[in-house]
């Protein structure tokens, strides 16, 4: 299904200012979906991410996660962009993070209520360092399912600090399925391990973790260097289906 879109940059007005974002609409949206991205910020390819969900139908927020110190960062694909989004990463905080979702949700649900997502449960993806915030996303009763493609340091780590953002799991209302690579150099196998398990002892058996063989961290885009053709379209026709199951 393709569908014809209408796509532009927008911004979202929260408690603490405006948060840019990239808005990608079909004529008759199905359900809403959430991007957050990597920490190169909203580029061409998460845009792209957002208008390839439009053209199947679900209307499309990609937001700006370092809107707070860096509003519209592009970082490029190399060395140099990479340690730059690090240094806005690790400015963001958890809590910021779950206020910023709920003004996102709250946009797309009340602004957009005329084109039925007010009705609506709500979707999310995230990537790299935006496939980690997806996880905390998750927490939240206004998203129903979740797709986190190689969120790293979940099982370490937790944005501003506290207990790792893996403990979260047993919260997660909806559903969620975590994607990693299976040669990604930043999720070890003790890391996969952990979610794997983690995901596993939710009740209901609603989250599931998807291994990707051979693919290596960054394998759902085109323009990083460890692009993998075969499991990207594997994610993509994943995400299709959970969306489509849940949303």
């Amino acid at each position: 299904m393709t569908k014809a879109i209408q796509a532009n940059h927008t911004e979202v007005i929260t408690p603490e200012g405006a948060m840019p974002a990239w808005w990608a609409r079909p004529e008759a949206p199905r359900a809403g979906v959430l991007v957050l991205p990597e920490v190169f910020g909203v580029n061409g390819w998460v845009r792209s991410v957002a208008d390839r969900l439009a053209e199947q139908g679900y209307a499309s927020l990609a937001i700006s996660t370092f809107w707070r110190t860096a509003p519209r960062l592009e970082a490029g694909y190399d060395e140099a962009g990479l340690l730059l989004g690090r240094q806005h990463r690790d400015q963001v905080r958890a809590e910021q993070l779950r206020a910023d979702v709920m003004a996102a949700a709250a946009w797309m649900q009340q602004s957009h209520s005329a084109d039925g997502l007010g009705e609506k449960p709500l979707g999310c993806v995230g990537f790299c360092f935006g496939g980690h915030l997806a996880m905390l996303a998750a927490t939240l009763p206004v998203i129903a399912a979740t797709c986190d493609f190689y969120g790293a340091r979940v099982s370490t780590d937790r944005p501003g600090g506290g207990a790792p953002t893996l403990t979260d799991v047993p919260q997660i209302p909806g559903r969620l399925w975590c994607f990693c690579g299976d040669q990604d150099p930043l999720m070890p196998p003790e890391e996969l391990s952990a979610i794997e398990q983690a995901l596993a002892a939710a009740p209901g058996n609603r989250h599931r973790f998807v291994r990707a063989p051979g693919a290596g961290h960054g394998y759902m885009c085109e323009a990083r260097a460890d692009f993998n053709a075969e499991a990207s379209a594997a994610g993509w026709a994943a995400m299709l289906e959970l969306f489509g199951e849940t949303l």
